[in-house]
C-alpha cells in the first residue's frame, strides 16, 4: 500500500564536501493528481516543481518561514504555481490541468512542452526577516530539473545539480516520484563540482529508480544509509475562515451584488482546488445583519 507522506532525506557526501539531498514525493504528486485530476503530462510538470520546492523549504530557517516557486514558460500547460513552508508543507497548481500532449519520441511524457521555455522560473523566500528574498532565472528546457539547476546558479550562486522524475502508471496515479540534489559546500572547490555532476549523470530515470528501489536505494548508492528523515506532505492553508475574510474584504455593496447576480458566492482555492460556498443568509450573517 502507498504510504500517505513523502520523505525528503539529506547527508553530507564526498568526505563532507556535498551536500545531499534525496526526496520520495510519490504520496505528494499522487494528492496533487486526486485535488486537480491531472492528465499525466500536467502531473509530471508540476509533480517536478512540487518535488523541488519541497527541497527549497528544506533550507528554511524554521516551520514559520515560506516560500513560492512560480514557473511561467508559456507552453501548453500554462502557469504552475506552488507553495512551500518550513514544516515541508507544499500544495501547488497548473493552469491547465487537463493539458494532453503526444509523448516524446523516445516515449517519455514531454513536459517541456507543457511547460514550455520562454519565461522564467521565480522563487520567493520569506525567512520572516520582513524582506523576502527574490530569485528569477531564465527557464533553459521547461522540464524543470534544468531550470531548478540554472536557477541555484544564477540567483544564488550555488552549483547544484539535480534530477528530478514522475513516472505515471496506466491507471493515471504515481507509481514513482522524487528529486536527487547534490550541491557542493561553499568553498568544497572544483573536484566537489566534478562530483556531482559525474553522478547527477548516473540517474537519467529517476522516477524509475524511486519506483523499484526506492530512496534508500539512492541513499545506498552514496553511502549514506544513515541520513536525515524528515515527512513532507501535500497540505493546503486555505479554510472557510479564510473564504469568509475574502468576502469581507470584498465590501458589502459589492458582495450583495454579486450575490444578487448569482445567487450565492464561491470562493476558489487554486492550490488545493477547494470550492467554499456561501448562500445569502451567510452572506448577510458575515456582514451583520441579522435574517
Amino acid at each position: 500500500m502507498p504510504e500517505s507522506v513523502s520523505k525528503l532525506y539529506r547527508a553530507l557526501v564526498f568526505d563532507g564536501r556535498v551536500s545531499l539531498a534525496v526526496l520520495d514525493s510519490t504520496a505528494i504528486v499522487n494528492e496533487a493528481i486526486r485535488r486537480h485530476h491531472l492528465t499525466p503530462v500536467a502531473a509530471a510538470a508540476l509533480g517536478r516543481t512540487m518535488t523541488a520546492a519541497v527541497y527549497l523549504a528544506g533550507w528554511l530557517k524554521d516551520e514559520g518561514s515560506s516560500l513560492s516557486v512560480s514557473v511561467d514558460g508559456g507552453g501548453a500547460g500554462g502557469k504552475i504555481g506552488v507553495a512551500a513552508d518550513g514544516s515541508l508543507s507544499v500544495r501547488g497548481y497548473i493552469e491547465h490541468p487537463d493539458v494532453e500532449i503526444a509523448p516524446r519520441s523516445d516515449g517519455k511524457l514531454d513536459v517541456g512542452r507543457c511547460v514550455g521555455k520562454n519565461g522564467t522560473l521565480t522563487v520567493i523566500r520569506d525567512d520572516g526577516d520582513g524582506i523576502p528574498f527574490v530569485g528569477t532565472s531564465e527557464l533553459v528546457s521547461g522540464e524543470i530539473a534544468e531550470d531548478v539547476s540554472a536557477y541555484f546558479l544564477t540567483s544564488e550562486q550555488r552549483p547544484t545539480a539535480v534530477a528530478l522524475g514522475v513516472r505515471i502508471g496506466a491507471d493515471g496515479t504515481c507509481v514513482g516520484a522524487g528529486g536527487l540534489f547534490l550541491q557542493p559546500m561553499p568553498y568544497a572547490g572544483e573536484t566537489a563540482i566534478g562530483y556531482a555532476e559525474e553522478k547527477i549523470v548516473q540517474y537519467p530515470d529517476l522516477s524509475h529508480v524511486i519506483e523499484t528501489r526506492g530512496a534508500h536505494g539512492i541513499l545506498s548508492d552514496f553511502g549514506a544509509a544513515d541520513a536525515a528523515k524528515r515527512e513532507a506532505r501535500f497540505a493546503c492553508h486555505c479554510s472557510r475562515e479564510r473564504a469568509a475574510s475574502a468576502v469581507l474584504a470584498m465590501g458589502k455593496a459589492d458582495a450583495l451584488a454579486l450575490l444578487a447576480e448569482r445567487g450565492e458566492i464561491a470562493v476558489h482555492c487554486h492550490y488545493c482546488n477547494t470550492d467554499y460556498t456561501f448562500d445569502e443568509g451567510e452572506i448577510r450573517a458575515l456582514f451583520g445583519e441579522n435574517e
